[in-house]
């Protein structure tokens, strides 16, 4: 098991395009969370309730949610992008007899490619937790402002959930990779079921229908906007506290262990070409 996922943590390691999803997603969080705010809080009079405002959202009080802000939305569909490439590659590089003809089984393959998804977004939130503090270090010290940090508590749970919320996603790409078999086709709906659906139930069909806005407090994305917005995320899209903490934390976990069942379910049953 351990040479399973010692090679998959190679074999990813050595693939730039996941360090170009990590390089995005960090250099999103940072433009929407810091540069765009600073860069138009300096146009604001420095005594106007927005200006202080503002300024509030980007200290080291608030980095937390700044870190965990966009996996509802972009962040999101960037691990979705993750799990796709770990899981579906072996179909596009017509891999799988190959690793398989080593004599690893199809479920310690799989096994270790979820370990290696867990260890990447584990690496991609500690990422932006670092990006996100430094900013907001950086920027305090620009304007003067004291340096409260939050406590240890509130770090372990904007980690954890940034981490749950990472992982649901790459997960569910990895369940869309297995199931169609392949790369291209799995990212083209995730995203645009991330990236549109999600809103057009929010925006749209939620305020008309009550039975779907019913429904949003049992999908994936909107309990991951809950969870972020617990974990201290405001006015980002996608973040809201439309369930409580702990409904928003099982729902994703039970998304989280249902993707996982599916893509190992289906690798189990079916031919592999």
């Amino acid at each position: 098991m351990l040479t399973n996922v010692r090679a998959e943590l190679v074999k990813q390691a050595r693939r730039p395009a996941n360090w170009l999803l990590l390089a995005v997603a960090a250099a999103l969080t940072l433009a929407f969370g810091y540069l765009i705010p600073y860069a138009g809080l300096t146009g604001m009079a420095s005594g106007t309730p927005a200006a202080d405002s503002g300024l509030a959202a980007m200290l080291p009080e608030m980095f937390l949610g700044n870190a965990v802000g966009g996996l509802p939305i972009f962040a999101g569909a960037l691990a979705l992008i993750f799990g796709v490439l770990v899981a579906g590659s072996e179909y596009g590089w017509d891999t799988w007899k190959a690793v398989l003809a080593q004599r690893p089984a199809r479920m310690s393959v799989y096994a270790a490619k979820l370990a290696t998804l867990a260890l990447g977004t584990m690496l991609g939130v500690l990422t932006l937790f670092a990006c996100t503090a430094t900013a907001s270090a950086v920027i305090a010290s620009a304007e003067s402002q004291p340096l409260d940090w939050p406590g240890p508590l509130d770090l372990g749970f904007g980690i954890g959930a940034g981490w749950l919320m990472a992982l649901m996603w790459a997960s569910l790409g990895a369940a869309l990779a297995i199931t169609l078999r392949g790369v291209a086709l799995p990212i083209g709906l995730g995203l645009v079921w991330l990236l549109a659906v999600q809103n057009l139930l929010a925006t749209i069909a939620a305020p008309l229908l009550d039975w779907v806005a019913s429904a949003q407090e049992w999908l994936p994305g909107p309990n991951a906007g809950a969870l972020a917005y617990a974990a201290g995320a405001r006015d980002t899209p996608g973040v809201s506290d439309i369930v409580e903490p702990g409904h928003a934390t099982l729902v994703v976990a039970a998304y989280l262990l249902a993707f996982c069942a599916v893509g190992g379910w289906l690798l189990h049953r079916r031919d592999i070409a």
